[in-house]
């Protein structure tokens, strides 16, 4: 398909300055998308992002991604109720060689331009700003943005000059990325449509040329109704370090089947007649998430390479009890990572392990769990207080309280 059609059917179109989205298909473009690094990893929500890149470049198209080592110092006040709390020169610099690694590995056999917008604007005099770029924005449409409207309006938190100057320095980064590369596009989230306008606005009055925006949908998670964001409790992390890729991969297997179809389009690069027959497979046995499955493993990989994800699916075998834990052997290491661990005796109190792993917060609330059936070893339902020599295998047992992966603790004999 061409790119205008796989960029439709994927859901990577929420607004454009285009007339006709099929201009696209038409000529080599040059574009640009910017991260912030606010974070010092990126989350899945700019993992949807750079699939968006990464879908340019399948197409041919050529693309400069831009880490906000200046913007970032400032902040975004998009989709913030209150003013950003200031980082360090220094935190901001960690942030963007974290991010740039991140970005490297994510676009891993694409040719692309890896660039810092610091390094244009941090000899900029406050003199150049105004003279240069400030008298070329005109004050009503910026304060007419919504969410430069909410911050400043009755009930609003207000705003500071540093954050309404975000969106002209934004504007001075398409210009110079015009300038230098000739980049004539801008691909950016929904919540930077105006942002994006600025460097538009600014190209045109500058230098007398036309030069377009595409924004992408705010991927939203469909169990919880919330973005994919850096900020959003429970953020997915790309950075092992912070999100492992055993939880990673444990994210997208349990994502819910009203969000499967749009997440195989968004964060893989399986073709559409692979996509439909995953969704067919899975609608037919629903149970067995073989949807969730091939989702968790395209990204994983992408992320995280295929040995990272075939020792997550590995974990996960053993923390789910697909296979016994005496079998684990050296992948006993790695479950270690992923849960808590106690030690216990081969007689000992199931009641206290409950509560030294944090699956219960009193002994009272162990005994009800265990009296409602609500603990299991190995995955066999238990309703006695203390453990037997056969629970252990290989010295090890699974003890678990919940559903989740992260409901279970294994204990060790001392």
């Amino acid at each position: 398909m061409t790119l205008s059609e796989e960029l439709t059917w994927r859901g990577f179109i929420n607004q454009t300055t285009y007339a006709d989205i099929k201009e696209v298909d038409n000529k080599k473009i040059v574009f640009y998308h910017g991260y912030d690094v606010s974070s010092d990893s990126q989350a899945i929500g700019n993992l949807a992002a750079m699939m968006l890149d990464r879908c340019m470049l399948r197409h041919g198209h050529e693309a400069i991604i831009v880490a906000g080592g200046a913007t970032s110092l400032v902040g975004d006040p998009g989709g913030k109720d209150a003013e950003r709390e200031l980082q360090s020169v220094e935190t901001i610099a960690h942030n963007t060689i974290c991010a740039q690694e991140q970005i490297k590995r994510v676009f891993s056999g694409f040719d692309f331009k890896l660039v810092n917008n610091l390094d244009w604007t941090h000899k900029m005099t406050v003199l150049d700003y105004l003279r240069d770029y400030g008298k070329h924005f005109s004050m009503t449409p910026l304060i007419q943005r919504d969410y430069i409207a909410t911050r400043i309006g009755e009930d609003g938190a207000g705003l500071s000059y540093a954050e309404f100057s975000y969106t002209i320095l934004q504007g001075i980064d398409y210009l110079h990325l015009f300038d230098e590369y000739g980049c004539t596009l801008q691909l950016g989230g929904s919540d930077q449509w105006g942002n994006c306008l600025s460097g538009v606005d600014l190209i045109r009055r500058v230098r007398g040329a036309e030069v377009n925006v595409l924004s992408q949908p705010l991927v939203i998670n469909k169990a919880t109704g919330k973005k994919f964001g850096k900020s959003e409790e429970g953020a997915v992390w790309l950075d092992p370090k912070k999100t492992t890729p055993t939880a990673f991969y444990q994210f997208w297997i349990n994502v819910d089947d009203k969000g499967l179809e749009s997440y195989l389009k968004i964060f893989t690069e399986l073709s559409k007649d692979k996509i439909d027959n995953a969704l067919a497979v899975h609608l037919k046995e629903p149970g067995s998430r073989s949807g969730q499955k091939t989702l968790a493993r395209a990204v994983t990989i992408l992320v995280h390479g295929k040995d990272k994800m075939e020792l997550a699916e590995a974990v996960t075998e053993f923390l789910t009890g697909k296979k016994p834990i005496g079998e684990a052997g050296s992948i006993i290491e790695d479950i270690r990572k992923e849960i808590s661990s106690v030690e216990s005796g081969p007689d000992a109190s199931i009641v206290t392990a409950l509560v030294s792993s944090g699956l219960a917060s009193s002994a009272t609330d162990a005994r009800r769990f265990i009296s409602d059936s609500a603990i299991s070893i190995n995955n066999n339902k238990i309703n006695r207080e203390v453990f037997e020599k056969a629970d252990f295998q290989n010295g090890s047992l699974l003890l678990r309280r919940g559903k989740s992966f992260k409901d279970v603790t294994l204990v060790e004999l001392k």
